[in-house]
Parts: structure tokens; sequence; C-alpha cells
């Protein structure tokens, strides 16, 4: 009984003043109003206890209802009160801070020392030289894309701006990144979502992704259509062609935007119907085969006007990747660049199962990428990206250091424009406007102050990334090696990375020299008219 009147006392309270107001409340306004309020809770009360669907309040009518209070405000309390600097959530506290204060302007260093258990495993470090250099001018920093089969080259930065399509990302967030990418001569990847006008407005420079719906270059029935994407490519804005094979939030899933979301101005970007669920397959309807892929490399360096080509994905079976080095040999059509994704990365939504056990991580990716081309004798003319998780200057010297030729960062450049990590993006309530398609909430944010923002983060990145490599006694990032940075095993064991990774030599996949049973074995397995494994 004891227990009983537990559950319910917020309930018997209600009734309680209920009674006492109707007996002592004062007449008007202000009596009715007393009464009222807790007349609207006795109300709500026995509605607890009829409705069906919510155990909790047929047991704790009322007062049940504080639990679905706590919990809706749950992240925004565990975020600014309880969060620990470096919990990843899945960017840390600290993380975001550094790109805060970056795009703001403000000094990023900090007083009294490291927080980071330096002894903890896994912590990394660059190792400094007791010679270094002057550090080299930040613009310097780039790097060029485009192979003997590449009529325009592209000088691009060490750092840029990772896939994010519009309709994922408001207008003003697209205007704000390729503004900002115009001021700080960096470009800016469209995704998968095609050339809007907003990426046009301010003239920064473009890679286009072209994936599986072909979307600004597809025919009515969402296959490639040649001429319209000629008449897109060839404009002076547009620097690379990136073909999208997959991405690291949810690697071999397709896509659909809700025929709600596709309005007018998505539609014509994406060149579908407004108002129909328009569909992105999980493969290319263009080819099937890694020979036929090579085929299409040839077909969009031709429509392009010979710009540079090439795909990004995020890493799932080796041999697949393997089967288009091969094709590349075989036909001797080179991409421009590979992009390696992981599957640590994605600021789209996707199911749980893909975003945290499909997809190799990047840093895995990267070196099967790089030991691959090594292996192939290709590495000297294809350029290597990345991109996953990258927001510090020793993000990028990581992956410098093991193989990348540069970075690119998407939700790093998203806190530059002022998201505050909600994990709203695929609600359309985003509350800085960013990640929704809501006129009035994308009014939040004011291009011209977001875009300097987006310039100074990455120009400070670049910067600290110059000094590190200037205390390293370096003088440009492709003196970079794996030997530079090290690893911690355990707390009385540290390693060069070039003594944890196993790096090939020059051309060793393509005789019987290959001693490493990962390599050899996938290679053995890839075959360059399909993508599927053959027996060995």
């Amino acid at each position: 009984m004891r227990m009983r009147l537990g559950r319910f006392s917020v309930f018997i309270l209600c009734i309680g003043l209920v009674v006492l107001g109707l007996q002592m409340a004062p007449a008007g306004l202000a009596g009715r109003t007393l009464v009222a309020i807790p007349t609207a809770l006795v109300a709500l009360g026995i509605w607890d206890l009829i409705q069906s669907k919510h155990a909790v309040l047929r047991n704790y009518p009322v007062i049940g209802h504080v639990r679905w209070l706590v919990e809706t405000i749950r992240p925004e309390l565990r975020q600014y009160l309880l969060e620990d600097e470096d919990e990843a959530t899945p960017f840390s506290r600290a993380q975001r801070s550094l790109v805060y204060r970056r795009a703001k302007g403000v000094s990023s260093d900090h007083p009294f020392g490291t927080l980071i258990d330096v002894y903890a495993g896994d912590y990394e470090f660059m190792q400094h030289s007791t010679r270094p250099v002057d550090p080299p001018d930040p613009k310097t920093l780039r790097i060029s894309i485009g192979n003997d089969q590449c009529d325009q080259p592209y000088s691009a930065s060490i750092f840029n701006i990772s896939a994010m399509s519009f309709g994922s990302l408001s207008a003003n967030a697209i205007r704000a990144l390729n503004k900002g990418a115009a001021m700080g001569n960096f470009y800016h990847d469209t995704g998968e979502g095609s050339i809007s006008a907003y990426h046009r407005e301010n003239g920064g420079d473009i890679v286009w992704e072209v994936a599986s719906g072909y979307f600004g270059c597809r025919s009515e029935d969402g296959h490639f259509d040649p001429e319209r994407f000629a008449a897109q490519a060839l404009t002076p804005q547009v620097k690379m062609i990136e073909i999208k094979l997959s991405q690291g939030a949810k690697p071999g899933h397709g896509g659909i935007l809700p025929a709600k979301k596709v309005t007018q101005e998505i539609a014509e970007t994406r060149g579908v119907p407004a108002g129909v669920d328009c569909i992105s397959p999980s493969r290319h309807s263009a080819f099937s085969t890694p020979l036929e892929m090579m085929q299409f490399v040839q077909q969009l360096r031709a429509l392009s006007g010979g710009k540079p080509v090439g795909f990004k994905l995020c890493i799932g079976h080796p041999w697949e990747l393997m089967a288009i080095v091969k094709a590349m040999l075989e036909t001797n059509i080179v991409v421009d660049f590979i992009v390696v994704d992981g599957g640590e990365g994605g600021t789209g939504a996707a199911p749980v199962e893909f975003s945290d056990h499909i997809g190799m991580p990047m840093r895995e990716g990267l070196l099967l990428v790089n030991n691959v081309l090594v292996g192939a004798g290709l590495r000297d003319r294809i350029r290597i990206g990345v991109a996953g998780k990258l927001v510090s200057a020793f993000d990028i010297a990581v992956v410098l250091a093991i193989g990348a030729d540069w970075a690119n960062a998407a939700r790093g450049y998203m806190f530059a424009l002022g998201c505050i990590q909600s994990m709203n993006c695929h609600t359309n309530r985003c509350p800085t406007g960013v990640a929704t398609q809501d006129t009035g909430r994308q009014r939040a944010l004011v291009v011209p102050d977001k875009a300097e923002r987006v310039r100074q983060f990455h120009q400070r990145t670049v910067a600290a990334l110059a000094d590190m490599l200037a205390a390293a006694g370096l003088s440009h990032p492709d003196d970079l090696g794996p030997h530079h940075l090290s690893h911690r095993l355990s707390s009385f064991e540290t390693r060069q990375f070039d003594q944890v990774h196993h790096f090939l030599t020059d051309a060793e996949l393509l005789g019987d020299a290959c001693t490493l049973p990962y390599y050899r074995d996938n290679w053995a397995r890839a075959r360059a008219n399909s993508f599927d494994a053959a027996v060995i």
C-alpha cells in the first residue's frame, strides 16, 4: 500500500491541490488560473492511467513524464556539464574547442603543459629535430594532382573541404564553405548532391563528386548523361572529378532522400523530379567491372577537357581495390588520384551497424592503398587524399607520414561554421543552421562571418602544420615519413611508425617477391575483368 501511494503521490497531490484551490482560491482570473494548473495535471494523470502504450506512465502518472523530459535534454546536459575534455562523442570537447578557437582567430595555445596522458597506450607524437628549420610559408604547402594522362593538373592545398552535399547542408552553409574556400585558396568537394547555385555563387574551387545517382549529369531514367556532365565539368570553377564508389558513413549502402525533402531547388540541382523519393543506388550503372571502370575514367577525362579524374572509396574487400589497380595496368588508363574515406567518417545519418561495423578505418585503408600502388609500380603517378575525423595539424601530419599526399575534413569545417555537435543532422532541426533546409533555422548562419571562420580554420591549421614540420627539421610535407612519428604500444614501449606498419617496395606485387600473405594472397584473388575474387 505504501509503495502504491508512493507511485501515485504526485497524482494524489494534484487532486488535493484542485480540491484546496476550489475551496480557497480567490475570485477572478488569478483564482481560476490557480485551479486550472493542477486540474490539467489531474487530467493528464487520468490519461496516463488509461493509456496502454507506456508502462512507466501507467505506474507513475504525471511524475513519469519527468523521465521523458530529462531524456530529451540529456545530450545537452551531458555535453555542457558532464562530458570529459577528451571523451569522443564522436568529437571531444577539446577537438571542437580547437576548431572554434582557430576559426574565430583566437589563440589555440594553452598553459601549464599537456592534459594528455603521454604514457597511455596508443599515445602518438612527432619526433623533433635538434636542428629545426624556419617554418615554410603555409601558402606553399600544396600538391600537384594530375599525371601524364591529364591535360589540366590542379594545384591543391594540403587541407580541403571534404564531400558534403547541398540538401544535407543548408544553402547558407554551402555558400559559407565555398566563399571560405575561395578566400583561402583551397577546394570544396560538392558531395554526391551535385553542383548547386550556392556552390557557384562565390567562385571557390570545386571538386565535383559523381556518385551512383549521377546527380547533375543524369538522364531521365537515372543513367549517366555525357552531355549534361560535360556542360558542368568544362566550367573553369570545376577543378577535378571524383567518382564516388563508397563513403565512410555507410559503405556498400545506397541512400534515399524522402519525397518531402526533395524541394524544387534540390530537384533542379540534382536533375530529379521534385516531390519524389530521390534514390542513390548502392552501385554504379555506368560500369560493372574494373576494366569498364577504367573506360569510364577515360570518358570523364575527355568530357571534362583533360581535368584530373579519380575516385573515392571506403576500403572493403582488398581484392576489389587490387582489381581496379590491375585494370589500370592492363589498360594503361591511370587515375590521377584516390581519396580514402575512413569507416569512422560521415556527416550524414546511417544505420548504426554500418556506422560502427562496416568499412575499414581510414589509416588501415590509407596504408592498403599506398602499399598496393607502390607494389604495383603506380604510386608516382597517383596522388592519395584521405578523410576521416581530421581536425588538427597533428591529425594531418600522421596521415601524411604514412602515405597520404593531402587531407580533407568535413565535420571539422562544420565546426568552423558553428556546428555544436547537437546530433540533429538528420532531423532538419539543426540549431545552428548548418544541416537543415528550414529557411528560418538556416537564417542563423550569417555567410560572410562564417566564411571568414572557414578561411581562418584552414589558414591556422595549415600554419600549425608548417610549424610542426619546421620543428622536425622539414621544409615540406613531402619530406615527412613514417620514421618521423612514434606510437606508444604500452607504458614502457614506443616504436616509430616505420617499425609498426608494413610498407611494400616498388613493384613488389608484380613478381613473386611479395612475402606478406595479406598482400600476396589478395593480389592473387584480384582480377581486372571482375570485382569478384578469384579462387586461389
